[in-house]
């Protein structure tokens, strides 16, 4: 069962709470359109950890699009959000269900844990996931060679929030 958020443009915005037959739709979906194969495992992490970081967007009841987010301490010194998985099917894209679902995220990262930053990668081929993150504020922040299985590179991206984005861990106490 989802909690539901909001409602934009006929679709609604839910909170995950475990359900097996809507974990089965996202786990579907996520392997339908990301590159990287998760484990279940990876997914009851995530959903069972921080399901407050959990979000699904549906159209008549019916699962169009996902972000899957967790929350870490990074060293010791700064709370660092976590996107893990994004998806929305290809036939509602272009209408920033993405976007909002991201903004979502950010805004209940910031208003709920005080994170200091967001992370998250991406595939260097995967333009519209780049233009998207770059207009939220994010920065390529490193480039890692054959990241993912397919052996495809990926771009670490931050979100700055906090000042201690903006520092060296070495000189933040720990």
């Amino acid at each position: 069962m989802t909690d539901h958020l909001f409602t934009c443009d006929s679709l609604t915005y839910h909170r995950f709470n475990l359900n097996e037959e809507e974990f089965k739709i996202i786990t579907n979906l996520v392997s339908q359109h990301l590159s990287e194969p998760y484990s279940i495992y990876v997914y009851w992490y995530f959903i069972n950890t921080w399901p407050q970081y959990c979000y699904t967007v549906k159209d008549e009841g019916k699962i169009i699009g996902v972000i899957i987010s967790k929350i870490n301490n990074h060293k010791d010194v700064r709370i660092r959000g976590y996107i893990g998985m994004l998806v929305v099917q290809d036939d509602y894209r272009k209408r920033g269900i993405a976007k909002k679902l991201v903004k979502l995220t950010i805004e209940n990262m910031i208003k709920d844990d005080k994170v200091d930053e967001i992370s998250l990668e991406t595939e260097v081929i995967n333009k519209g996931a780049l233009r998207l993150y770059e207009s939220l504020g994010f920065i390529k922040t490193k480039r890692l060679f054959k990241y993912y299985l397919n052996t495809h590179d990926a771009f670490r991206l931050i979100l700055p929030i906090s000042e201690k984005s903006f520092k060296r861990i070495a000189f933040l106490k720990h």
